[in-house]
């Protein structure tokens, strides 16, 4: 059983590319190149370079003491929130500039929900001088204002998204429309692990570098290379992609991603796709998606701007279809609790989005010799709002 694309663009039965004909020379550039492009031997240089000297690779693998005594685990955090910018979004970022200036490309869109992907990108296209144009709900414009406020200071122009919830979907919808209308000059830098081919796989090989490094580390400190369990929180899907990649085929390494149940899964308040979605396409690819019974999407629902996504990316609907990773809802209650557990427990603060994946030792039992690395993607300082709200600090 093969856990990574195929030829054709697929994961098992999702993936491919569903786009609008005036789409087609874009993504079939992108297609024919991106293999090429991250072969060569001048790329892999700069990435490397701008990893370590711009982005501050390796993140540390830290071990978490006061919360493995507390659940009687030994807990790794792999620490993406250490990453310029905050959280892991900046790897795929810096990667997908570079792809752009060999595709010469002179303009750069993309989509943000939690804001933290529209940050990494207003920052990189800084970094070389590329026009940036990031679309992002007026809902998460809102509730994500020091995001926005970096954007423009990194000398992007914020779009808001004014149609449907007015939120990741829209954004992305709105993102689309311009690439459409300036197929030319213009890169689209997605941000999840979703979307047409081949952006699903080119977004996890940049977020590799997570898991490349999780092996080494590992084998300093616990001598082996391979954990028990990687936890990672999903909407659509990147950290949690990067996390898993080196391990996809090792049947020892338990994968689990961690959900959005917002209010509660059947609440009609929720972002849990695996239990909720069912075979559909959206943006422009084959995978598990909220809808309804004529294939509306339903809209999900988080307290994180960066989880309410009604789908998950074509790579985790085959992990999740073929039971190669265990899939957890968590509520926003869960959430917010456990991310006010690792600040009390460890002196970090963790984004909410991330604060999902730390939520699941309240249920999930591990034994004391387990090794459970949780990828720590972002801080929670774009959040700090929405936690001072919840428990009125």
């Amino acid at each position: 059983m093969s856990y990574h694309v195929n030829e054709k663009g697929y994961y098992g039965q999702f993936g491919g590319a569903f786009i609008p004909e005036m789409l087609y020379p874009n993504i079939e550039e992108l297609r024919q190149n991106y293999l090429k492009v991250m072969a060569e031997p001048d790329f892999k240089k700069e990435f490397g370079q701008l990893l370590k000297n711009y982005v501050g690779r390796p993140t540390p693998l830290y071990f978490a003491k006061r919360l493995s005594e507390k659940y009687n685990t030994k807990i790794y955090l792999k620490r993406e929130d250490l990453c310029h910018t905050g959280a892991h979004k900046i790897n795929n970022t810096i990667g997908q500039i570079l792809m752009a200036k060999r595709l010469k490309k002179t303009r750069v869109i993309a989509e943000t929900g939690a804001g933290q992907h529209g940050v990494a990108t207003a920052t990189v296209c800084a970094l070389v001088g590329m026009e940036c144009v990031v679309y992002m709900g007026e809902v998460d414009i809102s509730r994500q204002a020091p995001n926005v406020a970096r954007m423009k200071m990194l000398g992007a122009e914020v779009r808001p998204a004014l149609s449907g919830s007015r939120t990741l979907k829209d954004a992305t919808n709105e993102a689309i429309r311009d690439w459409i209308n300036n197929p030319v000059n213009t890169h689209y830098i997605i941000g999840s692990a979703v979307g047409p081919h081949p952006y699903p796989d080119m977004v996890t090989r940049f977020q590799s570098v997570v898991s490349k490094e999780i092996r080494l580390q590992l084998k300093e400190v616990e001598g082996k290379e391979n954990p028990d369990y990687v936890v990672a929180c999903v909407g659509g899907g990147s950290n949690a992609a990067g996390a898993y990649y080196y391990y996809l085929n090792e049947p020892d390494v338990k994968l689990i991603a961690v959900e959005a149940a917002g209010k509660g899964i059947y609440t009609g308040e929720s972002a849990a796709t695996s239990v909720l979605g069912k075979e559909g396409v959206i943006h422009g690819s084959k995978t598990l998606l909220m809808q309804t019974t004529d294939g509306q999407i339903t809209e999900p629902y988080s307290i994180s701007a960066g989880l309410d996504y009604p789908g998950v990316g074509p790579m985790h609907a085959h992990l999740y279809k073929t039971k190669r990773a265990e899939f957890i809802s968590v509520t926003d209650d869960e959430a917010m609790k456990a991310g006010l557990e690792l600040s009390q427990l460890e002196g970090i603060i963790p984004a909410i989005e991330t604060s999902h994946a730390l939520a699941i030792f309240k249920d999930k039992k591990f034994k004391p010799e387990d090794v459970v690395i949780i990828s720590l993607s972002g801080r929670g300082d774009k959040d700090l709002n929405t936690y001072i709200d919840y428990f009125k600090l």
